[in-house]
């Protein structure tokens, strides 16, 4: 049986906010709308010196942290976040930095008292027991998160218009869009079900699970690049809608606009790096085990980008 992949859109906010850039003031009332249907509050213990997006003038905008997570919601059924990438936004850097952390990290689950998969942090105890096990896996605090359903993939990247993605791997589709379909080597042009076959398959990638989390990012750039087109005012009415119907997230329609004023200059470099680790069965399931010094390195990126002594 064919697994679900989750694919992360919660960089639709970078595409709304931080790449669009004066198309959210064009589109005020609307995305203000949609700003107050995707708005969601989770009572947990934020950082008591957590930056604040809003700035005073002359005032520096502080980097900020926000973990992005792709949950497989069904009816009567949590889910599980099966794509989490950690971002972090530096405006003084000109830098934003997307971690993946493999849906199979075996690391402590916060408020469970378990060992498990990182992923069954939500199944567990949802977005606030998601955010605490990645606080504590990567030893850095969230300041903010988006959670996304994964429906949302196919119909961003249609009102989109599509995207062109640089495909490294030649393969013939096992039916995740269409059996039988030809994905070609070298620039192609996806829609939105052929985005989702794109971003799904793993059983004929060498990489595995690595290769396809690439292919996400792949998928993720591409939407924040199209959206910085001009011609992605015109698609607002369609993207809004899908952003409405599947994001949840604690940022505040303030906390949008200041990032999207604020923080732009961050898509001038994107840093992409992909938690690494060792495969295999424990007690007949597999995990993926992080080394203590691959967590270290990742810490210290993290750290790096967010100025954090």
């Amino acid at each position: 049986m064919m697994k679900k992949i989750i694919w992360s859109i919660t960089s639709v906010i970078a595409l709304l906010f931080i790449a669009a850039g004066g198309y959210a003031y064009y589109m005020y009332d609307s995305v203000k709308g949609t700003a107050e249907d995707m708005h969601e509050e989770v009572k947990r213990d934020k950082p008591q010196d957590s930056p604040t997006i809003t700035k005073e003038k002359n005032e520096s905008a502080e980097p900020i942290s926000i973990l992005m997570m792709g949950v497989d919601e069904r009816e009567n059924d949590r889910g599980r976040s099966d794509a989490l990438i950690m971002m972090t936004l530096n405006p003084e850097k000109e830098k934003m930095q997307m971690i993946s952390i493999p849906r199979d990290t075996r690391t402590e689950i916060i408020g469970h008292g378990t060992t498990d998969k990182i992923n069954h942090a939500y199944a567990f105890g949802g977005t606030k027991m998601a955010i605490e096990t990645v606080e504590n896996f990567t030893d850095i605090p969230v300041d903010y998160y988006i959670r996304v359903n994964m429906e949302a993939l196919s119909s961003l990247v249609d009102a989109m218009g599509g995207v062109t993605v640089h495909n490294d791997l030649d393969w013939y589709d096992e039916g995740y869009y269409k059996k039988g379909y030809h994905y070609r080597e070298g620039d192609i042009n996806l829609n939105g079900p052929k985005a989702l076959g794109y971003v799904r398959m793993r059983h004929m990638d060498p990489n595995g699970d690595f290769g396809r989390n690439e292919r996400q990012r792949q998928i993720i750039t591409a939407i924040i690049d199209k959206a910085s087109n001009v011609s992605a005012v015109t698609k607002f009415d369609d993207i809004l809608s899908v952003l409405g119907s599947n994001v949840k997230t604690d940022m505040t329609f303030d906390d949008m606009m200041n990032i999207q004023k604020n923080y732009r200059s961050a898509r001038n470099k994107i840093e992409q790096y992909e938690i690494k680790g060792q495969g295999g069965l424990i007690g007949g399931t597999y995990y993926l085990t992080v080394p203590e010094e691959e967590q270290d390195k990742v810490t210290d990126m993290l750290k790096d980008n967010l100025d954090i002594g």
